[in-house]
């Protein structure tokens, strides 16, 4: 697969960005058109509602609340990774903003260098035209308003995509401190892990101590922080603990697919057929990468977030939410839309722009989190 150029400029770099800020600026009017017709405000909603509360109250007080739910839940701010706060926390003492507003800001930011990172990307294993259009299909996901929360996603996903192309551009190091930092803002980045040592490991040659030295450092955020929870609870895996005390666990899909299945149909059966089919469509995206010849560590790396996400007990509603880190996924229909006639590009990205302003506005404005 012929991979695009590597030479950076402006010019080469606006067309992307401005893509995702088109799209993005098209679902924060939708969702502001909507709040103010629904009595709400769309500041409100963007940061200071379920996850991006916790975030700002990790930043002003540490660690350590628990709040008692009335349904007997035992929910601690533990559960939420520190790198957010830590920002949030350093923003609002150097300005006047409050840790909420400092977390919309980092998404902002954050989310455009994710849209970078993203073209990089598809311009790395493919054209520049794919990475134009993955960034636009991932401004264009039908969560894609999380993207704009005070929500640790698009700082993830920024961090995520520059250490996967540091990878590609065989830089061992920088792949490995991004990894780090991604490890320490959601738990998911086990997958930059996985990515780094799956690719060392399949190499094929002499390991140098770069290499080695990126495998080394990837893990080391996500298990640093999880062995200071621990610490703090006087368990190894306290962490664990915390989450389960939320509701939060993983069982390979099974709740998920029961959810899914109990309203038409609540037998073994049923559950079985519909975790049958969650499988094979988390499957047909890494198939079709594996065709395409992309790179082991995208497939492997989205492999890993996608078997989380799904794999995952809880809050069913968030499943969505937790695939926006999976955005190598949307590679190989975006390598598709390249190859095809703009027009048919064009109107393909319209139209999910058009669902995910409308769908993220009225999913903003429901009662459960997102």
């Amino acid at each position: 697969m012929r991979a695009g150029s590597s030479r950076w400029d402006l010019r080469s770099l606006a067309p992307a960005v401005s893509l995702y800020l088109a799209i993005r600026v098209l679902g924060l009017t939708v969702l502001a058109l909507w709040s103010t017709a629904n009595g709400a405000s769309a500041h409100v909603l963007l940061s200071r509602r379920w996850d991006s509360l916790w975030y700002a109250r990790v930043a002003e007080h540490g660690y350590g609340f628990t709040l008692h739910a009335p349904d007997g839940r035992d929910l601690s701010s533990m559960a939420f990774f520190p790198l957010l706060p830590w920002l949030e926390k350093t923003g609002s003492a150097l300005s006047p903003l409050a840790p909420s507003d400092i977390g919309l800001l980092v998404s902002a930011l954050a989310s455009a260098a994710a849209a970078v990172g993203l073209f990089a990307l598809g311009r790395q294993v493919h054209s520049d035209r794919a990475g134009l259009i993955l960034a636009g299909l991932w401004a264009a996901l039908p969560v894609a308003v999380v993207q704009s929360m005070a929500y640790s996603e698009s700082l993830f996903v920024a961090l995520a995509a520059w250490s996967l192309y540091a990878l590609l551009r065989d830089r061992w190091l920088t792949a490995g401190v991004l990894a780090c930092l991604a490890g320490l803002t959601r738990p998911v980045g086990v997958a930059l892990s996985a990515a780094l040592i799956v690719t060392a490991v399949l190499a094929g040659r002499p390991r140098p101590a770069r290499m080695i030295a990126g495998c080394a450092l990837a893990p080391l955020g996500a298990a640093g922080y999880i062995l200071w929870t621990g610490h703090k609870r006087g368990e190894p895996l306290g962490y664990l603990d915390v989450q389960a005390e939320w509701g939060n666990g993983f069982d390979a899909g099974l709740g998920f697919a029961r959810f899914l299945a109990t309203p038409v149909w609540a037998s073994p059966l049923a559950t079985a057929l519909v975790l049958a089919a969650l499988l094979a469509l988390a499957a047909w995206p890494h198939r079709a990468a594996w065709k395409q010849r992309l790179p082991i560590s995208l497939i492997v790396y989205s492999a890993v977030v996608t078997a989380l996400a799904l794999g995952a007990s809880g809050y069913f509603g968030s499943k969505p939410r937790l695939l926006i880190p999976a955005f190598p996924i949307l590679l190989p229909p975006a390598i598709l839309l390249a190859r095809s006639r703009p027009v048919y590009t064009w109107v393909t990205l319209t139209a999910l722009a058009a669902v995910s302003a409308v769908y993220g506005a009225y999913w903003l404005n429901g009662t459960g989190p997102p």
